[in-house]
């Protein structure tokens, strides 16, 4: 359902894991309109699997449940919030990361506002998504539509690659965690963190790409703000609709188009990339990071703008794989709508 809210004065802090209260300095938001849709998809169609009984809730008796027939499936979830008198020229779509869901631009773990609240301050209509599979888009039967099986990360498992600390310093006792000694990251937020993991399929990226794209057509021309393993639909998503996507800022991707990709569509389409701390203790990272360096590499080649902000490089150390979450959020955000500003994506 849509619901319009003609120029309404809110203190806006959607999802939030607790009350924030704004500060006195920041007044209310300007908010025309709060809306939420679906996008993309197919129809799947099931048969020969055998009809069951089941009791759908306590005290009511059996129904008949038949899995065959027609069933959307593949399709996407956005929310969007739109200001009475926008600064930004295009909306700001915000992707998630791998296992994760639009929660990761709202409210940070430790209840301070995210990304989502501090780009609508900035004058941005913003964005926020569930891709295919994760969260209110909703999953599909597998293996019969979606191949495989979910994959389920386990609280220490990120611990180490979101490079909060080192592996070895996981431990199932709060108290008995070592992270970083200069990390930014709300060590003592990590369990509320890891309530917001939600499984992922590792063999679904054509479903989930085919949805991003149908996700720029019904909304861009836009900026997107994408984490992790979304890098690689945006990158991918831009390729397919230059005209579209008006800029791209990655945030520690974690995979780009092939090799043999020609990026010379992305000449009109500037990117900055992010980094934050801690590489020289991930191998993994390192590969990754050199891997998406020469994309950018070959979008400088072909004539276009690919921007490094490198935050230890800029004197800002301690920064996780999660910066949206780590306590200097609002900093490093800054620094991203700076480079927005110049690059002529405001008004």
């Amino acid at each position: 359902m849509k619901h319009r809210l003609a120029a309404l004065a809110l203190s806006f802090g959607i999802g939030a894991a607790q009350a924030q209260t704004p500060a006195p300095s920041q007044p209310p938001l300007q908010v025309k309109e709060i809306g939420s849709f679906h996008v993309g998809g197919r129809v799947a169609q099931l048969e020969g699997l055998p009809v069951r009984e089941m009791v759908p809730s306590p005290g009511a008796p059996p129904i008949r449940v038949d899995p065959n027939g027609q069933f959307q499936v593949e399709g996407m979830y956005a929310q969007y919030v739109k200001l009475a008198e926008p600064r930004a020229r295009y909306p700001l779509l915000l992707w998630h990361g791998g296992g994760l869901t639009g929660v990761t631009w709202e409210t940070t773990p430790d209840g301070r506002p995210g990304w989502q609240m501090y780009f609508l301050r900035q004058g941005h209509d913003v964005y926020v998504s569930d891709a295919v599979e994760r969260g209110r888009a909703g999953w599909a039967r597998f293996p019969e539509i979606f191949p495989g099986e979910p994959v389920f990360r386990s609280m220490g498992e990120g611990w180490g690659l979101f490079r909060v600390g080192p592996q070895e310093g996981w431990n199932a006792n709060p108290a008995r965690r070592k992270a970083f000694p200069d990390t930014l990251f709300p060590v003592a937020a990590w369990d509320a963190f890891t309530r917001q993991a939600v499984p992922r399929w590792s063999t679904t990226d054509s479903q989930i790409q085919a949805a991003y794209n149908a996700y720029v057509q019904q909304v861009c021309p836009c900026v997107i703000i994408v984490h992790s393993q979304g890098g690689n639909f945006a990158f991918n998503a831009a390729l397919a609709a230059p005209d579209k996507v008006r800029a791209i800022i990655a945030i520690e991707p974690s995979g780009t188009p092939s090799a043999v990709t020609d990026a010379a569509p992305l000449r009109n389409v500037p990117h900055l990339i992010v980094w934050g701390d801690h590489f020289a203790e991930s191998p993994f990272w390192q590969r990754i990071r050199g891997n998406v360096e020469r994309w950018a590499g070959a979008i400088r080649e072909a004539g276009g703008t690919a921007d490094i902000l490198d935050l230890p490089a800029e004197g800002v150390r301690g920064n996780s794989h999660m910066p949206m979450m780590d306590r200097n959020s609002d900093e490093v955000a800054g620094r991203i709508h700076a480079w927005m500003e110049r690059r002529g994506l405001m008004r």
